[in-house]
């Protein structure tokens, strides 16, 4: 079955970094885009960044150009989001996501927090 696993959130201070990764199993991961969304209490969870499966084509939202990197390596089925100057504004759960075969897929989330 689909199992995505997010790992590497945290405590951060503002201006600091993370990198959060994904490990999928349970498809092709080679053949499908791969998605990082955040969401914070009482909103709706959020697209923030995208990495397509064919033209390696990369989204991100405007709030996150020029400090978010998403990458993929698709020896070891994992995604990943390198988050650079940090804003309290990104505290959120991050969640890794699939659309595979009409079905969204989710990991657990996990929470990032910018604070001083």
């Amino acid at each position: 079955q689909v199992q995505l696993v997010e790992s590497g959130g945290g405590l951060v201070q503002p201006g600091g970094s993370l990198r959060l990764s994904c490990a999928a199993s349970g498809f092709t991961f080679s053949r499908y885009t791969m998605n990082w969304y955040r969401q914070t209490p009482g909103k709706e969870r959020e697209l923030v960044a995208a990495f397509t499966s064919t033209a390696g084509s990369t989204y991100y939202t405007d709030s996150v150009k020029g400090r978010f990197t998403i990458s993929r390596d698709n020896a070891k089925n994992t995604v990943y989001l390198q988050m650079n100057n940090l804003k309290p504004m990104d505290t959120a759960v991050y969640y890794c996501n699939a659309f595979i075969d009409t079905k969204n897929y989710w990991g657990q989330g996990t929470q990032v927090t910018v604070t001083a």
